[in-house]
């Protein structure tokens, strides 16, 4: 998550107890019903509406959308792992791919959780280069 939207969050929820601190203050010099209690309980709601659109929703987006391109790794994709290694995939199972990299085609196998990015079908020219240049030898 990004330093500003965390920031951003504080500084509403910093507004959000001075607030409800104020109405408290005044609740308590009238009367002491429940109708003091009313704003500091709309606040709360707000501040817990502000933190779940502000940081659970798009944490959860994005998970979504990343386990969705991970599931839909398919043979001849171009990938990037987390640690940066580039390669074609050969193999896919449930849990593990098997790629390729460079021009002497080791092969390595990893978890599907370790794919950063794909990039799509055809995107690794010099693997298939690399492979046509060896069918014809």
């Amino acid at each position: 998550m990004n330093m500003k939207r965390i920031l951003s969050c504080i500084l509403i929820l910093c507004t959000a107890m001075l607030t409800m601190a104020g109405c408290a203050a005044a609740g308590a010099s009238t009367e002491g019903g429940s109708a003091s209690m009313m704003p500091t309980l709309i606040m709360m709601v707000v501040i817990f509406a502000v933190f779940y659109f502000l940081m659970i929703v798009p944490e959860n987006k994005r998970k979504k959308k990343t386990q969705q391109m991970r599931d839909n790794v398919t043979v001849g994709d171009k990938i990037v792992t987390i640690g940066g290694m580039t390669g074609k995939v050969v193999h896919v199972t449930d849990d593990r791919i098997t790629f390729e990299t460079g021009e002497d085609r080791v092969r390595i196998e990893v978890m599907k959780w370790a794919i950063s990015s794909n990039e799509g079908k055809g995107a690794n020219k010099e693997t298939t280069d690399s492979e046509e240049s060896l069918e014809n030898k």
